[in-house]
């Protein structure tokens, strides 16, 4: 499995150089593939029925950037069981991105039809009676639930031989189960209100993603690495830092982004009304007319390329796109300096940087 690609964009600074996949990487997939392989077989065991359930988790649970994966295996150094904490990241990152693009009611996910989707087109196909759609998102709904379960069990698995450092970890585990799906009703909550203020959005942004993203996978490695407090504070300072970056640059790439590039139609989070910093930051900034491009085409499921272009051009003439560039700019520079203070080794220290970048400087 190759590390996160880095690229950056038009608006931001050249490239960094490559990063190196950390050490464990390979283990991780195997890991993730042996459990989607046994869960398939007791799938199967109870009908051939369920075989449309255990290939799409398969399927899907294939590529993505493991940038959870890294942070925790570069936290831990090693420690036992990390390869089964990441991978329980990994299948944890699956089943909420299930459920997100229900809630989102997302079409595409790493360049594939996304799951609810795939289980409505077999709805139709096979002639079932009902609503092809709500039968989608309740299929949908139970995989992300057996994500979830699976994760726990690989998280087990990571901390059964862990001691005192094992309850340590599942006390980052539960904190992070508990808080992104926080996230999520928050996202939700935004979203209904249609004019998210900007505290609201920024807590949307840490708890939903940021947070789940870098700061709790960097902890639970160090964690079961038995990393000193002044440690792990340090690694929960710095990825709440990264993590914020990283969404904030989905959150450009949402609109900006190449739909071949990212796997998901650039339409999409215009479609949905997603009230993402960039967008508060142009609502602010808007005026009359451009709040009327916004008002007009923010949550409209008929969103054609010209409204996404529309869009676009607000964005990029209120300063959004510059405020939100610069923020990244801030966030990766401030995160160099704290993992410069970090009691470290070089190795954890170079691994970290290039994660920092890949985090900050993605082009997917």
């Amino acid at each position: 499995m190759s590390a996160p690609a880095v690229a950056r964009p038009d608006t931001a600074q050249p490239a960094p150089a490559t990063v190196t996949a950390p050490a464990g990487l390979d283990e991780v997939d195997r890991l993730l593939a042996g459990v989607l392989r046994r869960e398939s077989e007791v799938l199967l065991e109870v009908g051939p029925e369920l075989a449309a359930m255990a290939r799409t988790a398969t399927d899907l649970a294939g590529g993505g950037k493991r940038i959870r994966a890294s942070f925790c295996l570069v936290g831990a150094e090693g420690a036992e069981g990390a390869p089964a904490a990441a991978a329980a990241l990994e299948m944890f990152h699956l089943g909420a991105l299930v459920h997100d693009d229900v809630m989102d009611r997302s079409d595409l996910r790493r360049g594939r039809p996304t799951a609810h989707q795939r289980f409505a087109a077999d709805h139709r196909r096979e002639g079932l009676v009902g609503d092809a759609a709500g039968h989608g998102d309740a299929v949908a709904t139970l995989l992300g639930d057996l994500c979830f379960s699976w994760a726990d069990d690989l998280l087990c698995e990571a901390i059964s031989s862990a001691g005192e450092r094992g309850r340590a970890a599942r006390e980052v585990w539960q904190r992070m189960r508990t808080q992104t799906m926080a996230g999520q009703y928050l996202d939700l909550l935004a979203q209904a209100r249609g004019a998210a203020p900007a505290e609201l959005t920024s807590r949307v942004l840490r708890y939903k993603s940021a947070s789940y993203t870098v700061e709790h996978p960097l902890v639970l490695g160090g964690s079961l690495a038995g990393g000193p407090a002044e440690l792990l504070a340090g690694y929960a300072e710095l990825g709440r830092g990264v993590g914020e970056a990283f969404q904030l640059r989905d959150d450009v790439l949402g609109v900006f982004g190449d739909s071949r590039t990212t796997g998901k139609p650039s339409l999409d989070d215009v479609r949905e009304g997603k009230h993402t910093v960039l967008v508060a930051h142009a609502q602010e900034r808007a005026t009359v007319s451009q709040r009327r491009v916004l008002d007009r085409h923010l949550g409209d499921p008929d969103l054609d390329l010209a409204g996404l272009e529309a869009v676009r051009a607000v964005l990029t003439e209120t300063g959004a796109v510059r405020r939100v560039e610069e923020r990244i700019d801030v966030l990766t520079a401030d995160a160099h300096d704290l993992l410069a203070t970090l009691p470290v080794d070089p190795t954890v220290r170079a691994a970290l940087s290039g994660l920092v970048d890949a985090s900050a400087w993605r082009a997917a």
